[in-house]
């Protein structure tokens, strides 16, 4: 099963997609893809109300913007250098524990909407992530397996980045990571469950990224060092994970930041998709 947000900015309602792709109106028993909703069983909730006759389909899915899977995350962590490859790439060390950032969550905007260059930036990047929603409260995890438990599922993320704000005025990751709609988010939020029944497991999905149509990255998340639930038990080690918050796992190689391609421009499109995840595709503004 997967879970969308449809509809204009601020006036998203919250639907279920069944294999089938039927798309379920889930305003019956939610207001939104809450945290609350992720922390009360939503997959045995929706089956529960669609067998009962309680969810109409939305008719006209196809039609309607997509906003971001999850109603504003409480928090967005992120992990740095994740990937071997983009470690290199960069000259970095390759990590031995998770470097960790946080993301501001007003960041969060729909996989299709405008991504937006901050004034005087010249250095605005790309990052195509695996991005992992929390379901269930996590402290001190005490292993990968006990992690997983408290997975919702798995979306795409696409981790904008101003180089020049992060590693060159004053050396705070945040601050090149925060700027207005630098984190499209989506569009869906895909459980494991539905993972898994598509015979795809999320430490060995494909990402790939273009910018007019010129690829940029394709990896694979077996190359993270990391896994995702290995950084759901780590972070739960500093910091409660709560329902509703997102965590970005890092970026493969091929970021503008190696020197192999310019940085982003307005009028560029930047197009995403992963495995089982979906696709996003942003045209490049200015703010």
């Amino acid at each position: 099963m997967q879970f969308a947000r449809l509809g204009p900015v601020d006036q998203e309602i919250p639907v279920a997609i069944d294999h089938d792709g039927q798309v379920y109106d889930l305003r019956p028993i939610t207001t939104d893809v809450s945290g609350a909703f992720l922390a009360s069983d939503p997959v045995g909730r929706v089956r529960h109300a669609r067998d009962a006759g309680d969810l109409r389909l939305v008719e006209d899915a196809e039609g309607l913007r997509r906003g971001a899977p999850v109603a504003r995350p409480g928090k967005v962590v992120c992990i740095g250098l994740n990937y071997r490859d983009h470690a290199a790439e960069t000259g970095a060390e390759i990590p031995t524990e998770p470097i960790v950032f946080m993301k501001d969550p007003m960041t969060v905007i729909g996989p299709d909407d405008e991504v937006l260059i901050p004034r005087g930036s010249t250095k605005t990047d790309w990052e195509i992530e695996l991005a992992v929603v929390i379901g269930t409260t996590a402290r001190y995890c005490e292993s990968e397996d006990d992690a997983a438990t408290h997975i919702a599922g798995y979306a795409i993320a696409n981790d904008v980045s101003e180089r020049e704000f992060q590693l060159e005025r004053g050396g705070t990751w945040d601050k090149g990571k925060s700027c207005e709609t630098f984190n499209p988010l989506g569009p869906w939020l895909v459980t494991p469950e539905s993972l898994a029944d598509a015979g795809l497991d999320p430490t060995a999905l494909r990402l790939r990224l273009t910018v007019n149509g010129e690829v940029r990255q394709d990896g694979t998340t077996a190359d993270m060092i990391f896994r995702p639930a290995e950084v759901v038990r780590y972070l739960s080690q500093f910091m409660v994970l709560y329902p509703g918050d997102v965590i970005s796992t890092g970026t493969p190689a091929g970021v503008a930041l190696a020197g192999n391609a310019p940085y982003l421009q307005p009028g560029d499109v930047v197009e995403l998709t992963a495995e089982g995840l979906g696709s996003q595709r942003q045209t490049v503004g200015a703010a």
